[in-house]
């Protein structure tokens, strides 16, 4: 018998790990656990498994927590915002000694999670975290790609965009604010640097990328674990990460309001009103998102994520270009999947090793890439408009050959 708590179970990214993980004949028992019980108990309903319950829990109180995910094989976190509750939850999953699998992309409080790698260690136990699709999947295709494709890797450049979601809430915007208030960490020229999002620094890095599914984007630098973890477990001079979310409307508003200073959790009094600065923007932005997607005729969700990994092979220039592109779907099953396939290896004992870990240090790519097509398989009725991994390679002359997957 085993059993995974999927914390955050009813959020746009954890009920995609929840039903994928039903579908999946892994784990005996599916919890789904989160602040509001009344969602939890409704995809319950939705998903209709007798393997599948739900409990409530506060990410903000040890013993919730503890309640929570006693008793279980694994833990599965995808509550967000990830700098405010990995720390509190993953203390408590070191107290009970259970093989833990989050989502976080928040790289401040990653750096903090790779220093309590000893402890984890002590505990016996394996946290793998940045198990979604950027940090995630990306991290493995770079691996692929560096190990198997190349002799030498010169850069690793990751791209992503979505939209659309049928919808989204505060901890998405939360996250985004959070993106552009911090330090940004590229790693340029075989050294780590911080650029700020808003200053020329990170200004600079901005640029277009071309996706397949949704043409041309504008992208900026985000600040995600790849930059941090990559290098120090593949040779290369260069670990890029950019993105966006789109209709660029949406992602331009969310921009421009933390650029005004309106996502500080500060207090105004209006005419004798008390507002909070940060509350009013997530209330609008989430509002306005409505009318941004009605009105650019949006359609459904949709989203892409792209690694690019140059070097060299057998003396030659190499490009390699992957591309996870789907026209159905977008942040919750593109992160979602991924997750719940880093808890499917982490009961299948494919994890490697003990401690805090990215995904490029514990897990073989290819085992990846089986037992996704496997998933991907059991859930086709829901990823008819999946494209898998679209492989291009460019040569020497810039000459572009598509390989098939």
């Amino acid at each position: 018998m085993s059993k995974v708590v999927v914390l955050g179970g009813s959020g746009a990214v954890g009920r995609i790990s929840a039903k994928t993980l039903v579908r999946h004949n892994e784990f005996s028992e599916v919890v789904i656990a989160d602040v509001n019980v009344d969602k939890a108990e409704e995809l319950c309903r939705e998903i209709n498994s007798p393997k599948v319950s739900s409990i409530q829990f506060n990410a903000f109180d040890k013993e919730s927590i503890r309640k929570a995910i006693k008793g279980s094989t694994v833990v599965l976190n995808c509550v967000g915002p990830f700098y405010s509750t990995v720390k509190p939850i993953l203390e408590v999953v070191i107290e009970e000694k259970i093989n833990y699998v989050d989502v976080c992309d928040d790289v401040d409080v990653t750096i903090e999670i790779l220093g309590w790698d000893e402890k984890v260690k002590e505990a016996g136990i394996t946290a793998l975290i940045g198990m979604g699709n950027s940090p995630g999947i990306t991290n493995l295709l770079a691996k692929l790609a560096s190990e198997q494709f190349l002799d030498e890797t010169d850069s690793i450049d990751i791209f992503h965009a979505h939209g659309g979601e049928p919808f989204e809430g505060e901890g998405v915007i939360a996250h985004r604010f959070h993106c552009m208030s911090i330090d940004i960490p590229m790693f340029l020229d075989g050294e780590l640097k911080y650029v700020k999002y808003f200053e020329n620094d990170g200004i600079a890095l901005r640029q277009n990328f071309e996706f397949p599914l949704l043409g041309s984007i504008p992208l900026y630098p985000y600040p995600h674990p790849e930059q941090i973890t990559l290098p120090k477990y593949l040779k290369t001079k260069q670990v890029t990460n950019k993105g966006s979310v789109v209709p660029n409307e949406y992602y331009n508003l969310t921009r421009d309001m933390c650029m005004l200073g309106l996502h500080h959790k500060e207090t105004l009094d209006v005419k004798g009103t008390p507002v909070n600065m940060y509350d009013f923007s997530v209330a609008y932005i989430l509002k306005e998102r409505e009318r941004i997607l009605k009105e650019t005729n949006f359609g459904t969700q949709r989203g892409c994520c792209s690694v690019v990994v140059k070097g060299k092979s057998s003396g030659k220039f190499r490009e390699y270009r992957f591309h996870l592109a789907s026209g159905s779907q977008a942040l919750g099953e593109g992160t979602g999947i991924p997750a719940a396939m880093g808890a499917i290896m982490m009961n299948k004992n494919k994890v490697y090793g003990k401690g805090v870990m990215p995904p490029e240090a514990c897990l073989n790519p290819m085992e990846f890439i089986s037992i996704i097509s496997e998933v991907m398989d059991l859930g086709k009725k829901e990823s008819d408009d999946f494209k898998g991994i679209i492989i291009e390679k460019v040569d020497e002359n810039g000459t572009i050959t598509n390989l098939n997957v």
